[in-house]
């Protein structure tokens, strides 16, 4: 390899070395990014057989499981049938990770917290799997998936695992085929998995059917104490975390734990048997990570205990079902020709004004009844 020396326009004159870039030269008769295969053909990779994803995935292997992942995720028609089969043989494999849901409003530190959280994991000997859901744009659909960028430091452990997905639009915070990536990170031996939420909103819940124990992540000065205690995602926690108790900020952060302690008293438990509290933390520095983990093992040794860890995983299998079922229909409905036709014809009237939402609704319903489940 030879590298030149570059110097931009737009550097001063007596500008110094700073300045400069190294440009490592091109391969010769290739086009830029293709391989010296001399034919200039990328090499494409292998096919993968459901038996290759099955055996790549239970051995460990990284690579065929993010490829696994990504069969999963597909929407393409000809993957459907396929991914369901992978996820049918690797399910005797599963169910012995214990998963941990975090979420919180942008800017918490989420990634930081699971950062410095993941790598005190890996430093005690367990299989740490991340995944990371970013928030999907409502004009290109596309997802900027930065978070292995900001997690530098877990991602070179080889005890981890780090899996952005865009969440597609999806309101629940969590990506539409997180559950079967869930199933499959614990069958390649991952034991514990941590699901990152895009961001908190009053109705980002999802998360909350397909975790053990649901971490919510606060922080100082968010509002005032009403805001706590709304209905929604707060009443889902296991437990209330205070982040980025450091420096300055450190006594702020334990004022705010305080108050959240005092709202807990008026809500329900969200779990049967455990008893939400608030607690404070930095990711920054590390204080208080250990503390969190030993909660969270606290609580699944106390649910398995009583026997609710394994009644609440009964339901959630059961609210998968549900979903994936509503997901069938409604995209049933949307491929429909005739329903297609008679929906856009009523979508005009209500534009123009000609008739309410309400009717138009009804109008929508009747030709779904008639079409499809032919009443």
């Amino acid at each position: 390899m030879t590298y030149e020396t570059y110097r931009p326009d737009w550097v001063p004159q007596e500008g110094g070395s700073q300045f400069s870039c190294r440009v490592m030269t091109g391969v010769d008769g290739v086009k830029d990014g293709a391989a010296p295969t001399g034919t200039g053909k990328t090499p494409s990779r292998k096919k993968l057989t459901l038996d290759d994803y099955e055996r790549g995935i239970l051995a460990g292997d990284r690579m065929i499981l993010s490829r696994g992942i990504t069969l999963i995720e597909s929407n393409a028609p000809r993957h459907f049938d396929p991914a369901q089969e992978l996820v049918q043989r690797i399910l005797p494999n599963t169910g012995n990770a214990v998963r941990v849901g975090i979420t919180g409003v942008p800017g918490v530190g989420k990634s930081t917290f699971i950062e410095t959280l993941g790598c005190s994991l890996c430093e005690r000997g367990h299989k740490v799997a991340v995944l990371a859901v970013d928030p999907s744009s409502s004009v290109s659909g596309g997802s900027i998936l930065g978070d292995k960028t900001r997690m530098e430091k877990l991602t070179r452990e080889p005890g981890a695992f780090i899996r952005p997905s865009p969440s597609s639009g999806t309101l629940g915070g969590v990506t539409r085929k997180s559950r079967e990536t869930l199933l499959l990170c614990e069958a390649a031996g991952y034991d514990v998995i941590l699901v990152e939420t895009v961001g908190v909103g009053q109705s980002e819940t999802t998360v909350r059917s397909m975790v053990d124990f649901f971490m919510v992540l606060v922080l100082t000065g968010a509002g005032d104490d009403l805001q706590g205690i709304k209905k929604g995602i707060i009443e889902l926690a296991d437990a209330i975390v205070v982040n980025k108790a450091d420096g300055d900020n450190r006594r702020k952060a334990l004022v705010t734990r305080a108050d959240y302690e005092q709202i807990l008293h008026y809500l329900r438990p969200a779990t049967e048997g455990w008893t939400t509290g608030a607690y404070a933390c930095s990711a920054l520095t590390g204080d208080g990570i250990d503390d969190l983990w030993k909660l969270v093992t606290e609580f699944e040794k106390t649910m398995k205990e009583s026997g609710f860890f394994r009644e609440r995983r009964a339901r959630q299998a059961l609210q998968w079902m549900d979903t994936m079922v509503e997901e069938y229909i409604h995209h049933k409905i949307s491929q429909d020709p005739s329903i297609a036709k008679k929906r856009d014809s009523i979508r005009e009237m209500v534009v123009r004004g000609d008739s309410p939402p309400t009717v138009a609704a009804k109008a929508i319903i009747d030709a779904l009844e008639t079409t499809i489940f032919r009443r």
